[in-house]
């Protein structure tokens, strides 16, 4: 993990004890905490369901998340990095018990014209954020991780709160997915990235190409395929919804 690009080490790391001591005792402990989570996730079969397709836009926005904070020079950028990652954790869960409704649900999405969020708060009142965040404080997480995690698809409530760092993870959750064929929130993605980063930021491009150079280099180490079309294809073809 730590010899991965990720960190980007000029020379390989042989010490386990070396290694903790560069990368610091949380990101091994956030390391250890997903790959745990990711052994345990079920895959149902429920209609379009992919949980290869979830955890390739888990670790996108993972990523993401990651190099947005380090722009931002926040100094949780690891604590990021994990709560993105498992910020959809909740819904093979849901997908395995509740599969009539959930088949349904996510048919109802059309490629990414709507919000799973959005309709489950229809279907049922309350969200996979909501259950996602109760998975975590069930699992005596970090109170920051389950509020990170349980807002992270209200992006109105974190600007009204001025948080950064639930900034960053909502921004994360809506990047346009693997498995869609439209990018319905691109322009209130751009929008909202324009008014987070601050002028000397890197471009959207430019930070979806670090994304996609990351994602190739460190989705080995939790053995995902590379995406069909990098987040840079994406945002370069305008795909709107038609």
């Amino acid at each position: 993990f730590v010899n991965s690009s990720y960190f980007g080490f000029a020379n390989e790391i042989s010490s386990i004890k070396l290694a903790i001591s560069l990368v610091g005792i949380r990101t091994i402990k956030n390391f250890a905490m997903w790959s745990a989570v990711f052994s345990l996730m079920p895959n149902p079969k429920c209609g379009p369901f992919d949980l290869k397709s979830l955890w390739q836009d888990s670790l996108r926005r993972a990523i993401f998340a990651r190099i947005l904070g380090r722009i931002l020079g926040l100094a949780n950028a690891e604590d990021l990095f994990a709560a993105a990652l498992l910020q959809d954790m909740a819904v093979p869960l849901l997908a395995k018990e509740l599969p009539t409704e959930y088949e349904a649900l996510l048919e109802a999405r059309n490629g990414g014209e709507a919000r799973l969020s959005d309709l489950e708060k229809v279907r049922f009142g309350w969200n996979h954020a909501d259950a996602s965040a109760m998975m975590a404080r069930n699992w005596k997480l970090p109170d920051q991780f389950v509020s990170l995690i349980g807002f992270h698809t209200d992006l109105s409530e974190a600007i009204d709160q001025g948080s950064p760092d639930s900034l960053a993870v909502g921004l994360s959750a809506m990047l346009p997915t693997a498995a869609d064929k439209c990018w319905n929130e691109r322009d209130a993605f751009l929008e909202a990235f324009k008014r987070l980063a601050p002028a000397d930021a890197p471009t959207v491009s430019e930070v979806f190409a670090m994304v996609d150079e990351s994602f190739t280099e460190f989705a080995p180490i939790l053995k995902l395929a590379i995406p069909a079309e990098a987040l840079v294809d994406v945002l370069e073809s305008g795909n709107v919804p038609v």
